[in-house]
């Protein structure tokens, strides 16, 4: 992959790998997730989003940038607006098959209802479909999500924001919501699977009768990389409970199903029984059939690396003596794990410095291949400011892209791993 010396070299802390920040000139820009990669298929553009500001959460009908940078010549470049956002996957910006399709949310304010955007980032031609996006199957010709409206119901940085009266409720096991999917071709959307498809399909089966009185709310939903099968989370809470979730509350529960792309099959691959003992960061293994997350076992509060069949079968650690911690993924090789730290858990520096953790599965070992400041101003504010470095693999998987607060401002930043994959 080309990466033009025009950017500069990122040299804090001296890192193991070369490493470039690709927003020198565009404060306030990050990029999705851990689990897509913002960088375009050929391997030239970077789709990021730049906050209008980074001191408190966006107000309805705020609008942030879409900022496209060229790899190439180091152009850094505002292509279009949207009001779709929030403050941790940003639009969710997808790119589609090729480098002329991104994928974005935004919201019509005339009617607060979320719209999934299509853009030809080279022409600005649009095409505006109903619904919203989270992922887009590795083959471009389906969309999933789920409300990205009620999503701030259990927690605030990862949907769109509309005013109160316009976000639904999810009381009881509601028909009408859950997971959706757009047709790229046609833009027809459907729901694919209900919230009350999932209590009453699921295997194993889900006790309905402990979640009667409460309101049920989908979250993240992501293709594994063969395209043949979709993971779903799903977050419960008593009505009474307070909202939206704050790390701390009480009474949450969570699942993780799997299904077929048509909906069917869908099976329990890690329910509120075991994510009770505290977990975070569901990701599908390269083989499709395999989860990786951080999880504890024991009851010990103690982060493992682990993965799960995508059925819920054979639930074991990845690897012994190395914590979990920050956004895990495996890389294609199956041979590596790279993953961040938030600013406060045990592994990071303790300085507002966190560690990209480059794990070697084999050997059993782990070093630092870069680090990053994460700290600022927002976090003091609200926890849904905070900047999480999401390391995310890019289409030639030797390099990541990842996020940090470095300047006074919010940037994004490249590393070469070739000479460690």
């Amino acid at each position: 992959m080309e990466i033009s010396k025009q950017f500069p070299r990122y040299t804090d802390y001296e890192p193991r790998v070369p490493v470039w920040c690709i927003t020198p000139h565009t404060p306030g820009c990050f990029h999705r997730f851990f689990d897509t990669s913002p960088v375009s298929p050929s391997g030239r553009y970077v789709a990021l989003l730049q906050l209008p500001q980074e001191h408190r959460l966006p107000e309805p009908g705020e609008a942030a940038s879409i900022v496209l940078v060229d790899l190439h010549t180091a152009e850094e470049r505002i292509i279009a607006h949207t009001c779709g956002w929030e403050t941790q996957l940003g639009a969710n910006l997808n790119w589609g098959p090729d480098d002329h399709s991104i994928y974005y949310n935004d919201v019509d304010t005339t009617t607060w209802e979320a719209q999934c955007v299509q853009l030809n980032p080279h022409t600005g031609e649009k095409r505006i479909m109903n619904g919203s996006i989270y992922r887009i199957s590795p083959d471009g010709r389906t969309i999933i999500a789920s409300c990205p409206k009620r999503m701030r119901r259990t927690q605030y940085g990862y949907g769109v924001v509309v005013p109160e009266e316009h976000i639904p409720r999810n009381y009881g096991f509601r028909e009408d919501d859950g997971l959706y999917a757009i047709d790229t071709a046609t833009g027809e959307r459907r729901l694919l699977v209900s919230i009350k498809d999932v209590f009453d399909r699921a295997t194993p089966a889900i006790d309905r009768s402990l979640y009667e009185h409460g309101e049920c709310y989908g979250f993240h939903c992501k293709f594994n990389p063969q395209g043949d099968r979709i993971l779903f989370t799903m977050r419960w809470f008593h009505t009474d409970r307070e909202q939206p979730w704050n790390m701390i509350t009480e009474g949450l529960k969570f699942w993780v199903v799997t299904m077929n792309t048509d909906g069917s099959d869908i099976r329990v691959a890690v329910g509120p029984e075991q994510w009770s003992k505290g977990g975070h960061h569901i990701n599908w293994f390269p083989d499709g059939h395999r989860l990786s997350m951080n999880l504890c076992l024991d009851g010990d509060k103690q982060l493992y690396l682990v993965q799960v069949n995508a059925d819920g079968t054979q639930l074991s650690k990845i690897i012994d003596g190395i914590p979990g911690s920050g956004h895990p993924t495996v890389h294609p090789n199956g041979k590596h794990i790279v993953t961040d730290t938030y600013e406060q858990e045990k592994v990071a520096f303790g300085d507002g410095t966190v560690p990209l953790r480059f794990i070697d599965l084999q050997s059993g070992s782990e070093e630092t291949i870069v680090r990053v400041n994460v700290a600022n101003p927002g976090t003091q504010a609200t926890y849904a400011l905070r900047v999480d470095p999401h390391p995310a693999w890019t289409p030639d998987d030797k390099h990541l892209v990842f996020n940090g607060y470095v300047g006074g401002t919010r940037r994004v930043f490249i590393a070469d791993l070739s000479g460690l994959v």
